[in-house]
């Protein structure tokens, strides 16, 4: 049975308690400057996700923030600079820093784990697996 988006963000709510950090969710207009200060396209999912769970932190996972001000712990452009750095391919997107790993969408709209010991294997189908696999069920 595949999950929908709408059913694990629902699900990603309730589980947490809809206990959420202290930065605001973005908005369209915020989520378009990242998108052209970084030059990748989010996904419709991907900006669904950020702008209704872009600021719960459960148990270890979080997504990276995308803040006006560009200051906080775990901010997505600043993630993108570090990734790189460390040899992410350069057409994946970081969206959740794990301890120098990453899970980052790919341009199939794939969910795809870097290591920091390199390449890895694990991978989800989309983001409404990798919620519910990793942060969900991971948790």
């Amino acid at each position: 049975m595949t999950n929908s988006l709408n059913d694990v963000i629902e699900e990603l709510k309730v589980v947490s308690g809809n206990e959420r950090n202290n930065i605001l969710l973005p908005d369209d207009d915020l989520i378009s400057k990242y998108e052209r200060e970084t030059g990748f396209s989010f996904s419709s999912d991907y900006k669904k996700l950020l702008k209704e769970v872009g600021n719960i932190y459960y148990g270890t996972i979080e997504l990276l923030s995308v803040t006006e001000d560009k200051k906080f712990y775990g901010e997505l452009l600043t993630a993108i600079n570090d990734a790189k750095q460390v040899g992410v391919p350069e057409s994946w997107l970081p969206i959740c820093e794990d301890n120098g790993s990453y899970y980052c969408l790919d341009q199939q709209g794939r969910v795809q784990y870097w290591s920091g010991d390199g390449d890895s294997e694990e991978q989800w189908p989309d983001l409404a697996a990798w919620v519910k696999d990793v942060w969900i069920d991971g948790n």
